[in-house]
């Protein structure tokens, strides 16, 4: 059982029955926390709570009261955490962290590969990044990645050939 789980069933000590208002206000948990934990106790795979109305979301005017009709063989009991979607934003901001991280990342490689190589041409640096780089990125990211070293004069396009870059020391 977790934390917020073990709150919430503290309280149906004193009352068999409590409503998601008085749930909140005795825990003192943030309302999505509170959601998410009530709807792993009344309506996960084992049910510890009673959920009125039976639905699969949680409301400000729901009643919950402990399953006495519970009966489990085994003495310890698994309540899985049920899996909360996340919003498009979220997901949004969390691709942007990735990829800000990985970015200093795919620098470092270049660097670290054009350090060796002194001269290499476009083809053979990005398959080069593409075999040593752990996480999958596309080719049109790696050309970005490049153009900001030439930028910040880490690299530069070879004068006779614009498909070649030389490491500046």
């Amino acid at each position: 059982v977790t934390l917020f789980s073990c709150v919430v069933l503290m309280q149906f000590n004193a009352k068999p029955t409590l409503t998601y208002k008085e749930i909140a206000s005795e825990s003192g948990l943030e309302e999505k926390q509170l959601k998410h934990t009530l709807q792993s106790l009344a309506c996960g795979k084992t049910r510890i709570l009673n959920k009125e109305p039976k639905s699969r979301e949680v409301n400000d005017d729901d009643v919950f009261e402990v399953n006495s009709a519970l009966s489990e063989r085994h003495f310890r009991i698994k309540i899985n955490s049920i899996q909360v979607k996340e919003q498009a934003e979220e997901n949004k901001q969390t691709l942007e962290k990735i990829f800000a991280g990985r970015e200093h990342q795919c620098d470092a490689a270049i660097v670290r590969i054009m350090k060796t190589r002194k001269t290499l041409s476009h083809a053979l640096l990005v398959s080069e990044l593409l075999a040593q780089l752990k996480f999958p990125t596309k080719p049109s990211d790696l050309k970005k990645r490049i153009e900001s070293l030439i930028e910040r004069e880490y690299i530069e396009r070879d004068r006779d050939d614009p498909q070649k870059y030389n490491y500046l020391a």
